[in-house]
């Protein structure tokens, strides 16, 4: 039986973790900068994006931002009121969640159409081809995987990462002046959350993760997880791909029309 996990040193400081927990983090951490490098969120931020790689990012990326409360509650289903420590504390922690998440896709379409694509294009417009990778992996991992697997590739990688780039995009201010005035609060709010509050959400996902595992998982666990991490973000860097590729395929099916 592995032994128990109780932090005791600060929240966001990786050293208050087990080994295995640091050594996994440091594992993915090259597959995490790809992401954070990606050329969508410096365009985004520079105002360079265009219009259709904008609808593609909005459109593409909708069905993971509808769902993602549905794969918390996923997780949640797998919990056991009593059997851990692991599971009382991702029990809390889940619920309280769900409730915080359930208005994130309204401000994902009030940013979308504060940048110019209507409700209609993102809630019924046809998301370009292979953005849906990253909302498949998540719908399967938060099935079918364990309760650690499905928080580590949710809670913590994308929610991790993507507090880094929504801030990186958020303080901008050419970005956030882009917006017309009377709509920038309303329609900047969910990048505005997303580079604030997901600071600590990935890090408190860890912390529930380390307890459902102890300080001495099976090794087989550890590289599990971690594979689960690197496909979160393999799959982030997918769409981003998809949506700057299918907007250059635009661009070229209109210079050969014209």
């Amino acid at each position: 039986m592995n032994a128990g996990f109780e932090r005791t040193g600060p929240l966001k400081e990786l050293t208050s973790y087990p080994q295995w927990a640091q050594d996994m983090v440091a594992d993915c951490e090259a597959a995490k900068q790809v992401v954070l490098g990606h050329e969508l969120w410096a365009m985004m931020r520079e105002c360079t994006l265009g219009k259709i790689a904008t609808t593609n990012f909005m459109v593409g990326i909708w069905p993971f931002i509808e769902r993602f409360p549905g794969y918390m509650a996923l997780n949640l289903l797998k919990t056991q009121y009593g059997r851990s420590a692991g599971d009382d504390m991702a029990r809390r922690w889940l619920v309280r969640n769900i409730r915080v998440e359930q208005n994130h896709a309204e401000y994902w379409i009030n940013w979308a159409e504060g940048a110019g694509i209507s409700r209609e294009t993102v809630l019924h417009g046809a998301a370009p081809h292979g953005t849906g990778g990253l909302a498949a992996w998540c719908e399967e991992v938060s099935t079918r995987g364990t309760l650690a697997a499905g928080m580590v590739a949710t809670n913590y990688a994308i929610e991790g990462v993507t507090g880094e780039w929504s801030q990186f995009v958020y303080e901008s201010t050419k970005y956030r002046e882009s917006f017309e005035k009377s709509v920038r609060v309303p329609s900047l709010r969910w990048l505005h959350l997303h580079a604030d509050y997901d600071d600590t959400h990935p890090w408190e996902a860890l912390e529930i993760i380390c307890t459902l595992l102890g300080t001495q998982p099976a090794s087989q666990e550890v590289t599990h997880l971690a594979e689960c991490v690197k496909r979160s973000y393999v799959s982030m860097c997918l769409l981003g791909d998809r949506c700057m590729q299918s907007c250059q395929e635009q661009t070229e099916m209109r210079e050969v029309a014209a």
